[in-house]
């Protein structure tokens, strides 16, 4: 399973690393309502949680599925707007602005993106205008909870409102916490955006997004980006461009935006947040390799010392070509590593490996 983004005639100067302010603070807003997706921001969760106006917190609450169960697009407007090669602004403000360029129909659309009503890669009519997608997303945001079909039906009802009450809720944000949260983490994002820019330049887009994530690649022959999700999903730049969006705050999760007619974009984890996790065929290796209960017990052995072949199947009570087999699903999953000692080998579990499937399963399924 991965996303794909066709990017057949995209010349390297309509791809674009830039870092966006209201795309951070959508971050930011996920990282404060779902914690455990971001264990290392938990002394930033505390102290702004801590501070945080209890009248602010409850406003959040009315529109946390934007953020919570879904990132939704409203966070990155400039993919928006017409002709697909806007950016993102260098502030809050200007991100907000460009905001209010998106037709009520597009906002609708992007915020609504948590009912799952649409289809998200192909155009739909618009749910303005059409009576019965108008009932079924009604429908929809009821199934999620009594909060989401009031958002749903003010937002159907009254989109100028809406639209209103979410950029004072941001700009209220902004002068809560992040303000102070964009101050210390923007020259860390905009020196990612430099390193990517000029590795981009002098080395190509296939080195550049290798550097991006481990999940990223480019297939230049087919003109094909694969992002290595738990998911399916495809986008085309067009005549359009391809814009990467680094974050501080985002880790583990790897954001592609492919909504049908927007700019395709790339949000990743900015240099430095986190050591890469297996790919999602990777991790599924090595977790139906330990599923196996002969497995798990050769694993006990391996763990607390090294054996040989010949070791192992004396004391399983079974063949040496059986404990073979066996332990070649364990080398293929990399979770074991041979040693020559002499004329025999050894093999021995990589505890290293084994203590990281913990957070590579997290990430994996987060990304």
């Amino acid at each position: 399973m991965s996303v794909t983004i066709d990017i057949t005639g995209l010349p390297l100067e309509r791809v674009c690393v830039v870092p966006s302010p209201l795309a951070e603070l959508g971050m930011a807003l996920h990282a404060l309502s779902d914690p455990g997706h971001h264990p290392g921001l938990q002394g930033w969760v505390t102290a702004v949680s801590a501070r945080l106006d209890p009248c602010l917190a409850d406003r959040l609450c009315e529109a946390d599925f934007l953020w919570r169960t879904t990132f939704s697009d409203v966070f990155a407007p400039f993919a928006g707007l017409p002709g697909g090669r806007a950016l993102p602004g260098a502030t809050l403000a200007e991100d907000l602005d460009q905001l209010d360029k998106l037709t009520d129909e597009q906002f609708v659309d992007a915020a609504l993106e948590f009912t799952c009503q649409l289809r998200y890669e192909v155009q739909e009519s618009s749910l303005l205008d059409d009576p019965e997608l108008r009932r079924r997303s009604l429908e929809l945001a009821a199934a999620r909870g009594a909060v989401q079909e009031r958002f749903t039906r003010r937002l159907l009802e009254d989109p100028p409102v809406v639209r209103a009450w979410f950029r004072q809720l941001m700009l209220d944000c902004d002068e809560a916490f992040f303000a102070d949260t964009w101050a210390r983490i923007q020259p860390q994002l905009a020196a990612d955006a430099r390193h990517k820019t000029d590795l981009l330049r002098r080395k190509g887009l296939g080195e550049a997004l290798a550097a991006l994530s481990g999940a990223i690649s480019l297939d230049e022959e087919a003109a094909l980006i694969t992002i290595d999700k738990l998911t399916v999903g495809r986008a085309a730049t067009g005549d359009g461009g391809l814009v990467l969006v680094p974050t501080s705050l985002g880790w583990p999760h790897v954001q592609v935006l492919r909504r049908y007619g927007w700019q395709p974009s790339i949000t990743y984890p900015a240099s430095g947040s986190r050591p890469q996790a297996p790919s999602v065929e990777q991790l599924t290796r090595r977790l139906e390799a330990l599923a196996h209960p002969v497995r798990m017990r050769l694993c006990r052995y391996l763990a607390r010392a090294p054996h040989t072949t010949g070791e192992l199947a004396d004391a399983h009570g079974m063949s040496a070509p059986e404990i073979s087999r066996h332990l070649a699903v364990l080398k293929k999953a990399d979770l074991i590593t041979d040693c020559r000692r002499g004329r025999y080998v050894q093999h021995r579990l990589d505890l290293s490996a084994v203590a990281r499937l913990g957070s590579d399963f997290i990430e994996g399924v987060l990304r």
